[in-house]
């Protein structure tokens, strides 16, 4: 599985933790993210560049670490194609996988230590999705990116 890293410097506490447990599962994982410490570099830019790889099927899931993780999910967001999930928790990880089918997750590296993301990481990495009555829900989430109207 083929996956994309990226972090803007809030994000780079978590990055050698994320990219060590991609490795020990077996992923060919790609840093995108932030290779300094410049502060004026912004989570939008780190988001876009992974989530636009993922959208375009270059890698199969992504994850994005910024200080909360809720920033860097929400700019992942605004790509087409993209569910990206942020999640502090393990249970959180496993359902937005099992349920949701997300294809990104989002970290914070202020929220979380670096063996909480390692264990947030092999769940979401490690979880199928569920499919049945979850996948008419993902078909709904399509739509409304699409501009349908529900219902």
């Amino acid at each position: 599985m083929k996956i994309a890293v990226a972090c803007d410097p809030a994000g780079v506490v978590l990055k050698d933790a994320v990219m060590e447990t991609l490795k020990e599962l077996g992923a060919e994982a790609t840093y995108l993210g932030i290779h300094d410490n410049d502060t004026t570099r912004d989570y939008p830019v780190f988001a876009l560049r992974a989530a636009k790889a993922v959208a375009a099927k270059e890698y199969d899931r992504g994850i994005v670490i910024c200080g909360t993780g809720v920033g860097i999910s929400i700019a992942a967001n605004k790509v087409k194609g993209i569910r990206c999930c942020c999640c502090s928790d393990c249970y959180s990880a496993k359902m937005t996988r099992a349920h949701n089918d997300a294809n990104m997750l989002a970290i914070g590296g202020r929220v979380i230590a670096p063996e909480t993301a390692k264990m947030i990481v092999e769940i979401f990495m490690t979880t199928e999705f569920e499919g049945g009555r979850h996948q008419r829900r993902v078909d709904q989430i399509t739509a409304i990116e699409n501009g349908q109207e529900l219902e």
